[in-house]
């Protein structure tokens, strides 16, 4: 995670203060293990899969993006200060379907005044050739969370580098979509330029924002141990983390005037041309 912060210029933000306290993100995902650094950082915990009532992760990849988001131990991750509602809507071998989504985005929905809920974090991804009317069930309702005034950010996918692919529900006009900036093939069973890129049907430029994603360090499920794992799906909680940090600065900001902060405070660079650029973390704290 140091080495993922560097890249995302969070030198500053700690310095002044900024940890996401008080910022609430839910996570929805393969669950999460009570890890010794992410156990007083869950704030609630719903299965969806098995309606088990113990937080539990048979899987690893809830865990791992959990971590990256909120872990204060050993290893800290980006928003160590925030706090984290883990719902979990896929099984062992990380599959789901749309009514576990659709249920767990209901809950979402009735509960996000009481737990005060600002952040989405969505590492799930529709495979290619999903049914149509699945799709528009969940991008429907995630747009209404983010017109509801919760920050909906969705992993762009791993089906790069062709153009077009952009997963489910990335391809959403609204929401913020996450590609990886470092998608080189180092990661383990990751190709070069495994990172979905766009533009949408639509002509609209997705992801908007990257971050590193590419064997980054963080929690295991099986133990209070560390692992490394690759994919959009671990860029996705680092913006997320960044958003955290910048809400508990301004707890005022809209999604949409966040999306647009991410948009002034991104890093140039001539490989992200496809996107707005790469996160910047001081930048953005600057400039709220």
């Amino acid at each position: 995670m140091r080495r993922v912060k560097q890249l995302v210029h969070a030198h500053n933000v700690y310095r002044k203060g900024f940890t996401g306290k008080g910022v609430c993100a839910v996570i929805l995902d393969t669950g999460a293990y009570p890890h010794k650094d992410l156990r007083k950082q869950i704030r609630g915990f719903k299965d969806f899969t098995t309606d088990k009532r113990e937080c539990y992760d048979d899987n690893g990849h809830g865990t791992h993006v959990a971590g990256i988001f909120c872990a204060n131990g050993s290893l800290q991750g980006v928003a160590p200060g925030a706090r984290v509602i883990v719902l979990k809507v896929l099984d062992r071998n990380g599959n789901g379907n749309t009514k576990r989504v659709l249920e767990a985005l209901d809950w979402v929905e009735k509960n996000k005044a009481i737990y005060q809920i600002r952040i989405l974090n969505f590492s799930v991804g529709f495979l290619p050739g999903a049914d149509d009317e699945d799709q528009k069930l969940i991008l429907d309702k995630l747009e209404r969370l983010w017109d509801d005034n919760v920050v909906v950010v969705a992993a762009a996918g791993n089906n790069g580098p062709r153009e077009g692919t952009v997963t489910v529900p990335g391809i959403s006009r609204k929401i913020i979509t996450v590609g990886a900036s470092d998608d080189t093939g180092q990661g383990r069973n990751m190709p070069h330029g495994y990172s979905g890129r766009g533009p949408t049907g639509c002509c609209i430029v997705k992801p908007e924002i990257t971050a590193p994603g590419t064997n980054i360090l963080s929690l295991d499920h099986r133990g209070n141990y560390y692992v490394k794992k690759s994919g959009t799906s671990m860029a996705t909680p680092v913006v997320c983390g960044a958003l955290a940090l910048a809400l508990q600065k301004k707890p005022s900001l809209r999604p949409e005037e966040l999306k647009l902060d991410l948009y002034l405070s991104a890093r140039r660079q001539e490989k992200s041309a496809a996107a707005w650029g790469i996160l910047d973390v001081d930048n953005l704290i600057d400039l709220i």
